[in-house]
């Protein structure tokens, strides 16, 4: 029987916890064949990010070309993409071979708050790739940078990921780790809800807010999870809930590697 094959196209990680590295770890965990396009170096750990070198937009197509054309996967991951131009150049090659639901996350800072993608790439983000993706998986000041609101509630999410649509998303998730419901009053009650939107239907999915500092790689990790369900066959809204809950395992199990934020445990079930 033919294996499931998804790819992602995003920055590598030194530390191993994000980036191409987490987006590898989540499709072999969720029985994915994962191949990837890498867009940046970065050398980091748990501590910090201490430096970052994007490869050339020519290299990014190259890459992309190769796994698109031999391996055809049956989704495909955006993660950092650093630049203008490698996402006009991600953008182009896509257009140019068959259409693979492709799953956004615009990443723009990492964990430790440094940079991750030029304020100027910020538009060409919306305007190039925005309308190619079937999920577009923002947190909330991802959601607030590409939207220009401020987000607060349920009214004003719900507002933001409609916009994120009017960009031509097929679908919108907004992850909710940053208004934890109740997180300061009791860890063990409070909640962490994700918006997703697909224009036709708006559904809450909710886990458990997990009281842990090894959050390091979360959002690459939900986002790749999400596309490994796609490329499974599962429809969006089906791929988002198992997104969260193999996310919400992985942080229930995280432990140290290092001495600041370490990653979260994507081979939870095996060991």
């Amino acid at each position: 029987m033919p294996i499931s094959k998804a790819l992602t196209i995003a920055g590598s990680d030194s530390g191993g916890g994000a980036g191409i590295q987490a987006d590898l770890k989540t499709f072999a965990a969720l029985g994915v064949y994962g191949c990837s396009v890498i867009t940046a170096v970065t050398a980091q750990n748990t501590l910090q990010v201490s430096g970052i070198e994007a490869i050339s937009p020519d290299m990014v197509r190259k890459q992309l070309e190769a796994a698109l054309s031999d391996i055809h996967p049956n989704a495909i991951k955006t993660g950092m993409l650093a630049n203008s131009a490698i996402i006009e150049a991600v953008a182009a090659t896509l257009r140019r071979f068959p259409r693979v639901p492709l799953v956004l996350d615009p990443v723009m800072i990492a964990k430790s708050g440094d940079a991750l993608l030029a304020t100027e790439a910020v538009r060409t983000l919306c305007e190039q790739l925005i309308p190619l993706a079937d999920m577009v998986t923002p947190n909330i000041p991802e959601a607030e940078t590409l939207t220009g609101m401020r987000l607060a509630g349920d009214e004003s999410i719900r507002k933001a990921a409609a916009a994120i649509r009017g960009m031509g998303a097929k679908a919108v998730l907004i992850k909710g780790g940053h208004l934890a419901i109740d997180r300061s009053e009791d860890s063990r009650a409070a909640e962490v809800a994700d918006l997703y939107d697909d224009g036709k239907e708006v559904h809450r999915i909710s886990g458990p807010w997990i009281d842990t500092p090894h959050t390091h790689g979360t959002g690459c990790t939900l986002a790749s999870a999400l596309a490994a369900g796609l490329a499974r066959g599962l429809s969006p809204y089906a791929a988002a809930r198992q997104a969260r809950e193999f996310l919400t395992q992985a942080l229930r199990t995280a432990f140290p590697v290092g001495a600041g934020k370490s990653p979260v445990h994507h081979f939870h079930r095996w060991w």
